[in-house]
């Protein structure tokens, strides 16, 4: 087994066992590797490799996109979309311009709401790991309105899972 096949068996061993909010700071993560790629890529002249990690990132953040759920997300889904719209469109003018500041912009971005995301997680019970994320739209105390908040539905309307 080679290093990528390790490093990809520990992937998805992680996001196996991970709640619904750990999927998604884990999928932010490839996006963010992927964009690191991409640029060390188009810095090395490999335009493949960096078609490649372009493609990857678009799909993970289409897949990420294509979850949303609108009814329970409500303001949080749609400014989830929206951001992910923006970036995707924002990575296919960086890779199309081979723009080094339009990918690092991508990447600030991403950071940050991983970084937000990582914060919730902290907050969230550990719970069974799930198949699909949900998205609640209950405000979280000290997280702004446009996040989503933790999985689990005190009112029992729900299994606890999320979309993102």
């Amino acid at each position: 087994m080679n290093s990528r096949d390790s490093a990809s068996a520990y992937h998805q061993a992680t996001a196996f066992g991970a709640t619904a909010v750990g999927q998604v700071v884990a999928l932010y993560d490839t996006i963010l590797r992927d964009i690191h790629r991409a640029m060390a890529a188009m810095a090395a002249g490999h335009v493949e490799k960096r078609v490649n990690a372009v493609n990857h990132a678009l799909l993970v953040i289409g897949e990420l996109q294509g979850v949303l759920d609108f009814e329970r997300g409500g303001d949080a889904a749609r400014n989830l979309n929206s951001f992910y719209t923006v970036t995707r469109a924002m990575i296919n003018e960086a890779s199309v311009n081979t723009s080094r500041e339009k990918f690092q912009e991508v990447v600030s971005m991403y950071t940050k709401l991983r970084s937000a995301w990582s914060r919730v997680e902290q907050t969230v019970t550990p719970s069974a790991p799930t198949e699909r994320l949900r998205i609640s739209s209950r405000p979280q105390p000290g997280f702004p309105q446009s996040l989503p908040d933790p999985p689990g539905d005190p009112s029992g309307s729900g299994t606890g899972s999320w979309s993102a």
